[in-house]
């Protein structure tokens, strides 16, 4: 039986972690993400769910605790934003080599400063590098979804991988939307019981972990992190088609192409702007305009062959980002061009919605018109296109 209930996106990460069977989630609050963990919090309190749920003093306590409870053979949780993603950064680097599958999703916020606390990716690209698997999602639904997906691709031997999904601020998190929760008995059919693999801190079976290592080793674990990230592209698209045969819903692994077959110019896109866009390629396309929308799900792994089929059949790329990294462009940008290098496609990064500024239809058009433009012309007027900044000519 599948329940049908009008949710935020908040409710639909804890509610997320209620049906995986968390055992162990570390609480810490911030704006917007503090919803997350007091949800948890109720159910824990109502006996709805069965898990150790420990009150610590920061978002570095959060992690480290969560880290720590995980290495036990612990389903563990938490959950973050903007400057305390920020502050977990020093132990956001241990989960990965050691092969912990933590999931933690992240309700994206601008880092200060100024403050802010609207939706903004710099938070997290600055922990792209460090081991997470690291995917958008565009609804509430995918919300849900992807803790228990997230859960099921962590914890398979191929991958051991810590999880990050992220979800836009307020946008998401506080926006009430109609989200499916199945049955608990098909959810634990499709995610059992983890097992740990390589680390288990038991008193009776003692363990060493994450030790002094010198450098005889330590590039090892990185070639294994690096190829278990490479495993984990295979282990998404499956648990993508498992999930979809089973529930009804299907993300499409690494990526989601819209109408993308015979288009001339394509838009990249990451999170909640993905649905503003596919309007405007239902609107271009009845004005006979051929464009196409790539929703980027997971920046890691990321999706280079995926991104090099879809370049060998279009003109032009244009990439949308909500974060910047001076002097270069936008992350996704630098990444899709990096991805590409060598195929003469032109690649044109968008910056806008930073800060947490409205992305309207009309800013999503001009992207799509401008590499539309470049489409036809063979190449692109300007790299990088700042879109609805005062004082800036995009």
């Amino acid at each position: 039986m599948v329940e049908r209930r009008l949710v935020s996106g908040n409710y639909a990460a804890a509610y997320g972690a209620l049906r995986a069977r968390v055992q162990f989630v570390a609480a810490y609050p911030i704006t917007p993400q503090t919803f997350i963990v007091e949800h948890i919090s109720e159910f824990v309190n109502d006996g709805i769910m069965d898990a150790e749920f420990m009150r610590v003093e920061s978002e570095h306590s959060a992690i480290s605790a969560t880290v720590s409870a995980e290495a036990t053979g612990a389903r563990s949780f938490t959950a973050t934003a903007s400057q305390g993603l920020a502050l977990m950064h020093e132990i956001l680097a241990i989960p990965a080599p050691l092969r912990l599958p933590i999931v933690m999703p992240v309700v994206n916020r601008t880092v200060a400063a100024p403050i802010g606390i609207w939706a903004e990716y710099n938070d997290v690209m600055p922990q792209r590098d460090l081991g997470w698997m690291m995917m958008f999602v565009e609804d509430n639904q995918e919300v849900f979804d992807m803790i228990i997906q997230g859960y099921r691709i962590a914890e398979d031997k191929r991958v051991l991988l810590p999880f990050m999904p992220n979800l836009d601020a307020f946008i998401l998190s506080h926006t009430y939307e109609p989200v499916e929760f199945p049955d608990q008995e098909d959810i634990d059919d499709f995610l059992p019981p983890y097992k740990a693999e390589h680390a288990h801190l038991w008193p009776d079976d003692p363990m060493a972990i994450g030790v002094f290592t010198p450098p005889e080793y330590i590039q090892e674990f990185r070639y294994q992190t690096e190829q278990a990230m490479q495993a984990a592209k295979k282990v998404i698209k499956e648990v993508n088609d498992e999930f979809a045969k089973k529930f009804g819903r299907d993300y499409h692994g690494l990526i989601e192409e819209f109408m993308t077959d015979d288009a001339e110019a394509v838009l990249i896109t990451l999170g909640t702007v993905t649905s503003t866009a596919r309007k405007v390629v239902m609107d271009m396309r009845k004005e006979g305009k051929k464009v196409g929308l790539v929703k980027l799900r997971f920046l890691r792994p990321f999706p280079k062959d995926e991104l090099r089929k879809i370049a060998e059949k279009v003109d032009a790329i244009g990439v949308y980002d909500k974060s910047i990294s001076y002097s270069a462009g936008g992350p996704a940008f630098v990444e899709v061009r990096n991805a590409l290098y060598g195929m003469e496609k032109p690649v044109i990064g968008y910056l806008a919605g930073l800060g947490g500024r409205d992305v309207r239809y009309s800013d999503v058009r001009l992207m799509f018109e401008k590499t539309l433009e470049a489409a036809k012309s063979g190449k692109a007027e300007k790299e990088l296109v700042w879109i609805g900044t005062r004082g800036v000519q995009p």
